[in-house]
């Protein structure tokens, strides 16, 4: 293969992985919603967003997030992704910068 192509194909897995952040971003600000409604919890939808949602927000529960009764945890999972993906375009960049 040649240097484009892999790149080019580093950048379509990189373009994925971005969609799969975002998508699981609203995953976890659904998560955060249901808990205004209590009920959607009970729903197979609810049920699902729960189980996408737990192993990783259970990684922020365990610090101190907690703010005059508001959890503050689902906000700092979401930023982390977002500072996880800049991350990962910032070493996208310099590799490309490197290469060619």
């Amino acid at each position: 293969m040649t240097t484009y192509t892999t790149l080019n194909l580093i950048a379509q897995i990189i373009n994925y992985l971005f969609i799969l952040i975002n998508i699981y971003s609203w995953v976890l600000v659904a998560y955060a919603l249901m808990s205004w409604v209590p009920q959607v919890q009970n729903s197979a939808i609810g049920r699902l967003i729960i189980k996408l949602s737990q192993p990783y927000i259970s990684l922020f529960e365990r610090l101190p997030l907690r703010i005059a009764g508001l959890d503050l945890s689902v906000l700092v999972a979401v930023i982390s992704l977002q500072v996880i993906q800049q991350f990962i375009k910032i070493m996208f960049q310099l590799l490309v910068n490197a290469v060619l």
